[in-house]
């Protein structure tokens, strides 16, 4: 049996040093975000990636461009090595610019409405369809409705976001469904296309895009399939409900070209303890085409980036090997994301934790990480370390588009979340500019994303 004053004395020792090596992790977290607030190049990147590249959804142009200068980027980070990840994408170009509009029957007047075709979507023919509008509120609506009602009609899918929930992201959650499932469940019933009212709160007259996919299960025909603007989607149905008879006219001109070879940036400064050990921060570079991809999801891919320079300016080596990732063609396809999976699965890459930022430049507000070896019960006991720095929740369950294969070999997944309040304002819009990025917010982020990177270096699971 221990006597009781060496057991106090064992105790308080083990405190001290406890106590001791928060101090030191406190101090070296104040240090990392000293850098990232003031000597980061985050704002410096996102403006170059976002108003001299043009634009970079995959397979185009703009998605080389960007490429080439996401290598040229982590490399002037500090990465000891980048390389070009292979996959093959889709390549979808939007066309000449949409037109819609209805002519009232009784004034004669024409109005337009403003929308843009969803990825992936056919375009009409030569001329367009003229067809009357039938709208939907649920997919229990269009069943009900049958092909009787619905045969020769374009289905407007009229659906909200809840706003009795907290998470804009889970209001868009319940509500992307109608985009991107909603032109097949149409065409089963002989609809001619679809309007969807875009995937927003915010009432102006920017549509939304966004990928969609038919199911050629459900029905071999393929429709055209577009988004209608907040404000737009308001005006069509004032004139629904003054003529339920209303007919428009929907001109399309997109078209899916063959795949293009594109790449995964991947940038890496090797672990001098533990170098197997991979520990990665990721964003996508590719983004919709007709804004800029600030938020979506050049502020990810920046913040990543910064993640290396973190380390090297400030002169630190980490245990374990870091790895930035940009991943291409995250919006409309997910081959970025499952390249760099199988890339890992078929190399045997051991990753002890991947993270990914991909719900805009806003300030910290939490993240979300997997129950897996512990991760979750570890981060959360680095809370009064993060604390300082406005991070709000932990939560359980990480997520994200491109890391989520990884989930299927064990890999514990972070999801990074910023205020999430306006994100939906730009999303997918011509709107999501780099003017909308305000500095500080997009430098508070990239520092709390390096410092959990830093904290699971130096503590690991």
């Amino acid at each position: 049996m221990i006597p009781n004053k060496i057991w106090r004395t064992t105790l308080l020792i083990i405190w001290s040093l406890q106590l001791l090596s928060q101090n030191a992790d406190s101090i070296a977290l104040r240090k990392h975000f000293n850098y990232f607030l003031t000597k980061s190049n985050c704002y410096k990147n996102l403006e170059f990636l976002s108003t001299k590249i043009e634009s970079r959804l995959s397979g185009s142009p703009g998605a080389a461009k960007a490429v080439a200068w996401a290598k040229k980027a982590m490399y002037e980070a500090g990465a000891d090595t980048v390389y070009l990840q292979p996959c093959m994408v889709p390549h979808w170009i939007r066309g000449e610019k949409e037109i819609c509009y209805s002519v009232n029957s009784k004034t004669k007047q024409k109005i337009n409405y403003a929308i843009c075709a969803l990825g992936n979507s056919i375009a009409t023919p030569n001329n367009g369809i003229s067809a009357p509008v039938i709208i939907v509120n649920s997919y229990s609506q269009l069943d009900s409705l049958g092909e009787k009602n619905i045969k020769g009609k374009i289905v407007f899918y009229n659906v909200y976001f809840d706003h009795t929930h907290l998470s804009t992201g889970t209001c868009y959650g319940e509500t992307v469904t109608y985009r991107y499932s909603g032109p097949s469940k149409a065409a089963k019933y002989g609809a001619v296309a679809t309007i969807v009212r875009s995937m927003s709160s915010i009432n102006n007259n920017f549509p939304h895009t966004g990928v969609m996919g038919y199911d050629t299960t459900l029905t071999k025909t393929k429709i055209p399939a577009c988004a209608i603007s907040f404000s737009g989607a308001d005006e069509l149905l004032v004139q629904l409900n003054a003529n339920p008879n209303q007919a428009i006219h929907l001109k399309m001109s997109c078209q899916m070209l063959d795949k293009e070879l594109s790449y995964n940036v991947v940038g890496e400064i090797k672990g001098s303890e533990k170098p197997q050990e991979i520990i990665m921060a990721g964003g996508h570079l590719d983004a919709w085409d007709n804004g800029q991809g600030a938020h979506d999801d050049g502020a990810g891919v920046v913040q990543a980036i910064e993640v290396l320079a973190m380390y090297k300016k400030q002169n630190i080596k980490p245990k374990r090997t870091i790895r930035a990732v940009a991943f291409m063609n995250e919006e409309n396809g997910g081959a970025g994301g499952k390249a760099y999976f199988e890339d890992t699965k078929k190399n045997n890459l051991k990753h002890i934790a991947a993270l990914e930022s991909d719900a805009g430049g806003f300030s910290p507000r939490g993240i979300a990480v997997d129950t897996t070896n512990g991760a979750y019960k570890k981060v959360l006991s680095w809370k009064s370390l993060l604390d300082p720095y406005f991070l709000q929740f932990i939560k359980k369950d990480g997520h994200g588009a491109d890391i989520g294969y990884l989930k299927e070999i064990g890999v514990p997944l972070i999801g990074f979340e910023p205020d999430g309040q306006k994100y939906f304002d730009y999303h997918h819009t011509a709107d999501d500019t780099f003017d909308k990025i305000n500095k500080r917010e997009l430098e508070l982020s990239a520092g709390v994303i390096g410092s959990i990177i830093y904290l699971i270096d130096i503590k690991g699971w």
